[in-house]
């Protein structure tokens, strides 16, 4: 039986489902035949991968502010989840800076709005926590952050998702480790997801699509920072096998887990955007790129180490650097380019693409 049929029926909760990842998970979710249900304060952007992918024909969908306790209460309350997916968040760096308290109350006070809600639970329910690698002190050493490496941030982005761990933390040793708690909880924290229906503002992938899709350059700002680029379906993978491994009792309660590619496939933006543009028809790099100042601190260099999911999970990924800029770029040019009302079967497709890969590559979790 595989790890994933264990979502096969369950309730479910997905804070943040109209976002890029929440988007994905919940399609993932409902293809393994959850009852999804998803909280979030709207859609982010225009278009909107919630849209084009016509989740509201399958999830019961409820709006409102994560920032918002009693709105959090109700619908866990009414939800009555087996398991939640805690990924509604503030997420673009640039926007950290222009609304710092926004950013710490959506992403900090959100998450304590959750757990709370849980603590008050009185059936079984599974939590799986969603942040960020940035909520690590990024020192730009060259070897990947470990699990129990410290928390912190110079920016408000990453000292809101350092802030949001240790409320994690808290709740997680405060309520929910004695053997008795109905509650089971994980972190886990990945960075720098692409794929496939991101089209945040200030993210270099979403902006590129958008740029290329009109036959323009995009503006980078940061060519040569390095990054652990991974394709969206590689984390989400993590959390559902954490969470599978937290409803069958083999992974224990109270842990955090990275997600990441393995170390050589961290790429500078740069290189980043040479492997996407292999997928779309320009002539020669003046096409397709140009570099603008840097305007505020941004982390040059950080790495996951992904041991520990290893090792407690049996977690690896199984995408290359070629195949994550495949999957990304096909994703956008089918949309922009052919008939985006395909966009939900492609989708759907591109996670068969990848339970397949993966299944050929020996991932337990994808073992029919």
């Amino acid at each position: 039986m595989s790890f994933f049929s264990q979502y096969q029926g369950k309730r479910v909760l997905v804070t943040g489902c109209t976002g890029f990842k929440g988007s994905w998970l919940s399609l993932w979710l409902n293809s393994l035949g959850a009852h999804v249900s998803g909280l979030a304060i709207g859609l982010p952007s225009q278009p909107a991968m919630f849209d084009e992918l016509h989740m509201r024909d399958f999830i019961d969908y409820h709006e409102g502010d994560v920032r918002d306790r009693a709105f959090v209460d109700r619908v866990i309350t009414q939800t009555r989840p087996d398991v939640v997916f805690h990924l509604a968040a503030q997420a673009i760096v640039r926007t950290s800076y222009e609304d710092p308290v926004g950013t710490f109350a959506t992403n900090v006070m959100g998450t304590a709005h959750v757990l709370d809600a849980l603590r008050r639970i009185e059936r079984p329910v599974t939590a799986v926590m969603i942040t960020s690698d940035k909520c690590y002190e990024n020192v730009e050493w060259l070897y990947g952050y470990r699990e129990t490496d410290a928390l912190g941030g110079k920016d408000p982005y990453s000292a809101s998702k350092a802030a949001a761990e240790m409320a994690i933390r808290a709740w997680s040793h405060g309520y929910f480790s004695s053997p008795d708690s109905l509650v089971r909880v994980v972190a886990v924290r990945a960075g720098n997801v692409i794929g496939g229906g991101d089209w945040a503002t200030a993210r270099v992938v979403p902006d590129a699509m958008r740029a290329w899709s009109m036959a323009q350059p995009v503006v980078i700002r940061s060519p040569n920072a390095t990054r652990p680029w991974q394709h969206v379906l590689e984390p989400l993978s993590g959390y559902l096998l954490a969470g599978a491994r937290l409803i069958d009792g083999t992974a224990p309660s109270g842990e955090a887990f990275n997600f990441g590619p393995p170390a050589e496939q961290s790429l500078s933006v740069k290189d980043l955007l040479h492997a996407l543009a292999a997928h779309w028809d320009f002539d020669t790099e003046g096409q397709y790129l140009q570099v603008e100042p840097m305007r505020f601190h941004e982390a040059g260099l950080l790495k996951l180490n992904c041991d520990k999911a290893l090792a407690q999970l049996q977690w690896r990924p199984s995408l290359d650097a070629k195949e994550t800029a495949r999957f990304t770029a096909s994703w956008y040019r089918n949309f922009y380019q052919n008939d985006r009302a395909s966009m939900p079967e492609h989708t759907r497709a591109q996670i068969t693409e990848y339970v397949n890969l993966a299944r050929s590559r020996g991932a337990i979790w994808a073992d029919a």
